[in-house]
């Protein structure tokens, strides 16, 4: 990982008295549940006003996978964001920009999800993602490891999955269900990771940048979640 251009030059959060680490996970975790709510808001409006509709009827005209793609590229893009972003209003920019563009991404992939039990697979999925994102983060604070060795597993894991997105538009095959059992077992070592930078790597003034790469690997893990549950269907 790139820590000397990365995480800036400030000293990181770890190294801090516990009352200074304590205040900046909270700042850091709050602004991740701000961001969710903000996602299901921008989600409700789309979907009360009608938005949606228009908006997935013309996504889904185009190759499914390329919308794939795109909200890869989304994900990894978010990531570079919170690497780089230093000043607090560059980190809020980062941060609404990515909720913006998740909540578009996903409106296609909810819309079709929307039609499975009523919207019921949403929920479950919902349901799926957030006690599994609790679960890893349990992990990553009670033993205090630093994850970031998953660094280079997750960039060649990625930069896979985008080959194979791309080879599946050329030669017109299919990413079925084990696709997505490999991208959610990717995006639980990203949460891992992303956790572990929160705790390790990041400055204490670097909160939202924080809460912007978390927000990146749950919504990650829901996207694929809810494709693995809408598989079964």
């Amino acid at each position: 990982m790139e820590h000397t251009s990365s995480w800036g030059n400030h000293e990181p959060v770890a190294r801090l008295g516990v009352e200074t680490r304590a205040t900046f996970i909270a700042k850091a975790y709050m602004h991740l549940f701000g961001a969710m709510l903000a996602f299901t808001g921008l989600e409700i409006l789309l979907f009360t006003t009608g938005v949606a509709q228009v908006l997935a009827q013309k996504m889904l005209g185009f190759n499914w996978l390329l919308i794939l793609g795109a909200f890869m590229i989304a994900g990894w893009f978010a990531s570079r964001l919170a690497h780089r972003a230093v000043s607090l209003p560059a980190q809020y920019a980062g941060l609404a920009l990515t909720v913006v563009a998740n909540a578009i991404l996903f409106v296609p992939l909810l819309y079709v999800a929307e039609s499975f039990s009523n919207g019921g697979v949403i929920k479950s999925a919902a349901l799926v993602t957030l006690l599994g994102f609790a679960s890893l983060t349990a992990v990553v604070f009670v033993t205090r490891k630093d994850f970031s060795f998953l660094g280079a597993i997750l960039k060649w894991g990625f930069l896979l999955a985008i080959v194979l997105i791309a080879a599946a538009v050329i030669f017109g095959f299919n990413l079925g269900t084990y696709f997505s059992v490999a991208m959610v077992g990717l995006a639980g070592l990203a949460v891992l990771k992303d956790t572990s930078d929160v705790l390790h790597h990041y400055s204490q003034d670097r909160y939202v940048a924080a809460s912007l790469e978390l927000f990146a690997s749950v919504a990650l893990m829901f996207w694929y979640i809810l494709r693995l549950f809408m598989s079964r269907d």
